[in-house]
């Protein structure tokens, strides 16, 4: 990576989904955005995907200038293990990340969407914030208002979860805040985006899940992370996997099965920070874990 005398680390990642069906489970379809790719914060230096212990290898770049792929099974299917795993070499960029290399117009997000439309509660939170100190600013007020006003609770909202409905309600979790966030940026006329990746938690806090914050385009610096959850821009202990307007459209799975009956979802993460000189190891080790045998 670029940028000589900044902090950097190497991360290893291991990020596994097993979707268990019903007998009667038929078609099923998923979109994936598993895949990171290179940016000013972050280099790829080895990813895979498999599906039930075969390799997936048809990730194509879409219009945001990320991987995506789709995988259909038309047979009976009682268990889908997706296992995302790979070595990626992040560095602090004081949430920078550089001008726009998608397709698409910056002005796209500032669309509204369902999960992301302002109540007049937000609309009175962003009136309230300080002016005349820029664009920069004020979304670092933003992300402060946003952090003061909605408390990190897990269990009280869930994917459906509204920015309104989580701001009324004062609580929610990092979907939450990044929506919340998305909403006031648009009020202020500043494009925004979902991001969903990995956090290399503080040594302590246990985090496996997958993590979601905001990126804002800032005048003159271009795309900024924000991650009102943990009250910072993005660091280095961040690994971008994708973006959309919403929570919904960065999700690194979305699926459809036809079925009748539940579909139970175990989802887990694991990162960590390698070691110089032994990452190949550790990425070997970290392989190795033990996958559950596809059932079908």
């Amino acid at each position: 990576l670029k940028g000589e005398g900044k902090r950097a680390m190497k991360l290893l990642v291991r990020h596994q989904t097993v979707y268990g069906y019903p007998a009667s489970a038929g078609r099923v379809a998923m979109r994936l955005k598993l895949v990171p790719v290179d940016t000013p914060g972050q280099k790829v230096h080895d990813w895979q995907v498999s599906i039930n212990g075969e390799a997936l290898t048809n990730f194509r770049p879409n219009s945001y200038g990320e991987m995506e792929a789709v995988w259909v099974r038309h047979d009976s299917l009682n268990e889908a293990v997706i296992v995302a795993e790979g070595l990626v070499e992040t560095r602090e960029t004081h949430g920078i990340g550089g001008l726009p290399q998608c397709r698409v117009d910056a002005r796209y997000f500032l669309r509204d969407t369902a999960l992301t439309k302002a109540s007049d509660a937000i609309r009175a939170m962003v009136a309230a914030l300080p002016e005349g100190d820029g664009p920069l600013a004020q979304l670092h007020a933003l992300s402060a208002a946003i952090s003061d006003a909605v408390q990190y609770r897990s269990g009280v909202t869930g994917a459906d979860t509204t920015a309104a409905q989580a701001f009324a309600l004062g609580a929610g979790v990092c979907q939450d805040h990044a929506q919340i966030f998305l909403a006031g940026a648009r009020l202020l006329g500043v494009p925004a985006r979902y991001v969903s990746g990995y956090l290399l938690a503080s040594e302590g806090d246990l985090l496996h899940e997958t993590h979601g914050w905001a990126e804002a385009l800032v005048p003159g610096l271009g795309w900024v992370g924000f991650d009102p959850s943990n009250r910072v821009c993005v660091t280095e202990r961040y690994l971008r996997l994708a973006s959309g307007l919403d929570a919904d459209e960065a999700a690194p799975i979305r699926g459809s099965v036809t079925v009748a009956g539940y579909i139970s979802i175990d989802a887990d993460v694991r990162i960590a920070q390698a070691e110089d000189g032994v990452e190949e190891r550790q990425l070997q080790r970290q392989q190795q874990q033990s996958t559950p045998t596809p059932r079908s």
